[in-house]
């Protein structure tokens, strides 16, 4: 029957990084290929998570609260202004949100641009939109970005670049000068960019996240997509989102009712006891995982 198949699922091979979850589960072993953590979500936050099961809040749901406190955030964060009834979309966690934005956005035969290393999710989503993955390698030992090799990586079918930072799986938070050279690009060349910022506030060394569409400019061209998952230890909740400009925001709006249709409803009321966290327990957070890793 392999010849049924679509010719990109012909290509797809089973996900490295969840074969080695896999084999790490079964010889409980340390398990260093998945990003999650190995330690408990906040208690609030599972309490009330079983609070709105028990409330019967079980069914196809959309929490507009969770858009107007991610509005909040990115407002307090970054000096973005965001309308939360039109430019927010609830998706099924990051991947979901980063998928139906690459299928909102290319076309067969439109070229993206990918920081290499970078997370597989990204070539797949990609691919199976059609679109043509072109690869610029950052510089070891610092993963830095060299504008050169950007430069040279565009064509006249580029329709958009991927940024991922906090980066995974390097660790790396790109620099302004970076952030500058990729939004200059973007501008130059009337680009889309997507930034996946998951890993917004598990940063180190007073090092701080910028957002690239804080950049002048830059939020008319961005879709930003994150989720919970990461900073409250719940990736298995699947609440995510994506920030776009409100037509984009729509077309993902309306590709992730027609693939999923509502995040998990009692997760995304459990979000709003997330969203609404003191600053305190991100400072907390940075130094469990700290106490982790040493």
């Amino acid at each position: 029957m392999e010849e049924k198949l679509s010719s990109v699922a012909k290509t797809l091979t089973p996900s490295p990084i969840q074969q080695l979850s896999y084999l790490a589960q079964r010889c409980n072993a340390v398990n260093l290929a998945e990003g999650f953590p190995d330690f408990p979500a906040p208690l609030h936050i599972k309490n009330a998570a079983v609070s709105a099961i028990n409330s019967d809040f079980n069914q196809y749901r959309h929490v507009q609260g969770i858009c107007d406190h991610v509005a909040c955030k990115m407002k307090e964060m970054h000096g973005i202004a965001v309308d939360p009834l039109t430019d927010i979309v609830i998706c099924c966690g990051q991947s979901e949100a980063f998928a139906a934005t690459i299928f909102a956005i290319i076309n067969q035969g439109d070229e993206v641009i990918l920081f290499d290393p970078s997370y597989e999710t990204y070539d797949t989503c990609i691919r199976l939109a059609g679109g043509v993955p072109v690869y610029v390698g950052l510089d070891p030992p610092h993963w830095t970005l060299n504008s050169d090799k950007l430069e040279k990586s565009f064509t006249n079918k580029t329709k958009a670049l991927v940024l991922n930072s906090p980066h995974n799986p390097t660790g790396k938070i790109f620099t302004m000068d970076e952030l500058e050279i990729i939004a200059g690009a973007c501008r130059r060349r009337d680009l889309l960019a997507v930034t996946d910022e998951v890993y917004e506030h598990i940063t180190f060394d007073n090092e701080r996240h910028v957002s690239l569409a804080s950049l002048p400019e830059m939020q008319s061209r961005t879709v930003i997509t994150s989720s919970l998952s990461k900073t409250f230890s719940v990736t298995g909740w699947r609440v995510g989102w994506a920030i776009a400009p409100t037509c984009i925001a729509s077309a993902i709006r309306n590709i992730h009712i027609k693939i999923t249709d509502s995040a998990p409803a009692p997760f995304q009321e459990a979000a709003l006891s997330a969203l609404t966290s003191f600053p305190a327990y991100f400072d907390s957070l940075r130094r469990v995982i700290l106490a982790w890793i040493l």
